[in-house]
């Protein structure tokens, strides 16, 4: 038996992200073993804990499912300050952690270890997806949660700024705690800071579950002629109330963008049994799901040093094209995506329009983990 941990956030305000990330990952286990569930010639075993969206949780879950349940290898969180309360737990029992869907750069950078991968996206890569279509004499807003997330985003997207080598300028930053619900008071410091302002003017939301973008344009931002810019998207449930919305911005997956029969069939297979189409954490558990079975069978073992030497440099295929895991902080370099909203959408899901797809080889994300 291969026991695979899955730690989730079930329970709380990410519970649509557990469980698009639970469906994506079975997918691709699924795909990846052409139905047989097995590798090596033994049976694949994934052990699914809730951690509440809690951090003592988070590795309470993982100490478990590493000590008492022997699992060979974990993929999670669903949040990020859970997954660096995690990052030491499998530091101290010498298993992999896989990522997912958490995307704080400090993930792959002050708090990495050697047993931490990321198959999905880190922040900077969402910021610089975003931060692409940005002009001379463009302004920026940013609102975001104030916590590890949204700080490195923040910090992630300035940074993709200078990377990119934008002249857009930085009006205002707006940090408000994750349960806000009443935005008006932080929108009105944003106005005011915005206001007066000439050229573009653009508001970047940060955010997690539930997104706020659609609450946030009933209080009219546009009087001011401040436009939505999106890191990283949303999941299509949230995605989805943004219709009529002038929102751009840059995200890892959209169903409809990669042209490839991986892709084609975790969207039919996804449409057929859950009657919507993958969002992007659905792939984030599919692309994980991925590397998780390319290192296995490159190493021919789930021993950790041997699966670490196996996935350190390794490209492997996944529904969003080749992706490779970087040596020095074991995160995959991937393509990323350009997008607007379409003006006039053809069904329920036709959500986003493509603007243009960013190769790897334009996403210069640094370096930040210490060997």
């Amino acid at each position: 038996m291969i026991k695979i941990a899955l730690i989730a956030s079930k329970t709380g305000p990410s519970e649509a992200y557990a469980r698009d990330t639970e469906r994506g990952f079975r997918l691709g286990l699924e795909y990846l073993t052409g139905g047989t569930m097995t590798l090596l010639g033994r049976k694949i075993e994934v052990i699914v804990k809730d951690d509440q969206m809690k951090p003592e949780l988070s590795k309470a879950m993982l100490t478990e499912a590493l000590a008492d349940d022997k699992a060979d290898i974990a993929v999670g969180t669903s949040w990020s300050g859970g997954a660096l309360s995690m990052a030491p737990v499998a530091e101290e029992y010498g298993k992999i952690l896989m990522v997912e869907p958490a995307i704080a750069d400090s993930l792959t950078g002050s708090a990495w270890n050697k047993y931490l991968f990321r198959a999905s996206r880190n922040s900077f890569q969402d910021a610089l997806a975003s931060a692409a279509g940005l002009k001379d004499g463009d302004n920026i807003a940013f609102l975001a949660p104030d916590y590890v997330y949204g700080k490195d985003g923040v910090k992630a997207f300035k940074d993709a700024m200078t990377q990119t080598k934008s002249t857009a300028k930085v009006v205002h930053e707006e940090f408000i705690p994750l349960a806000t619900s009443d935005f008006t008071a932080p929108m009105q410091r944003i106005f005011d800071a915005m206001k007066n302002v000439t050229g573009r003017k653009y508001l970047v939301v940060i955010w997690g579950a539930p997104n706020p973008i659609r609450k946030i344009s009933e209080l009219n931002p546009g009087r001011y002629g401040i436009e939505f810019l999106s890191i990283g998207g949303a999941n299509l449930e949230n995605t989805k109330p943004w219709k009529g919305l002038d929102v751009t911005g840059g995200t890892f997956y959209y169903y409809g963008f990669p042209k490839n029969s991986m892709n084609d069939w975790l969207v039919t297979e996804h449409q057929k049994r859950f009657q919507v189409p993958p969002d992007l954490f659905t792939a984030g558990g599919f692309v994980s799901a991925a590397a998780i079975v390319a290192g296995i069978k490159k190493a021919g073992s789930v021993d950790t040093p041997k699966l670490i030497a196996a996935m350190e440099g390794m490209e492997f295929d996944t529904p969003k094209g080749k992706m490779t895991f970087r040596k020095e902080d074991h995160q995959a370099m991937q393509a990323q995506y350009q997008f607007k909203m379409k003006k006039t959408p053809a069904s329920e899901w036709d959500l986003l329009e493509l603007v243009r797809e960013i190769p790897a080889s334009e996403m210069p994300v640094p370096i930040n983990a210490k060997r």
